[in-house]
Parts: C-alpha cells; structure tokens; sequence
C-alpha cells in the first residue's frame, strides 16, 4: 500500500540530495530514519533474555545514579 504525504519544499530537497541512484523514496527515508526499529526484535529474544537484558539494563542505570550522586556530593 502506498501513501501521499506532504512535505515542506526544504524537507523533500534534502531527502532528494540523499536519495542514491537505486532507491526509491521509501528506500531513502527509510534508510535516513535508521530503518529498523527494535520492535523488531521482539520475536528474537524469549523472555529469559529479555528478562536478563532488562535486569543489566536497570543494574546500569542504578550504578550511574550512584555515580552521579557520588560526583554531586563533591561539589557541596
């Protein structure tokens, strides 16, 4: 299926002068919005990993809240 958007005159120019010879404009934004997005990974992973990944994740952020609050008590 395909959609008709509008674009600022500024925008399409710049989505122009990106686009390469053998894509179209879909390949282009696509390629210039990063392409995949990490919903696309939701059926890669069972929820063993995502529990593991999600677990590293809130441990890294606790260390750099420490780290942070360590660095500010520096400077009272």
């Amino acid at each position: 299926m395909s959609h008709q958007i509008r674009l600022e005159d500024d925008v399409y120019e710049r989505i122009k002068a990106n686009k390469r010879d053998d894509e179209s404009f879909s390949d282009t934004v696509e390629r210039l919005i990063g392409g995949r997005s990490l919903r696309d990974l939701r059926d890669v992973f069972d929820e063993d990993q995502v529990s593991e990944m999600r677990e590293a994740v809130e441990t890294a952020d606790q260390d750099d809240r420490s780290e942070v609050h360590e660095v500010a008590k520096r400077f009272e």
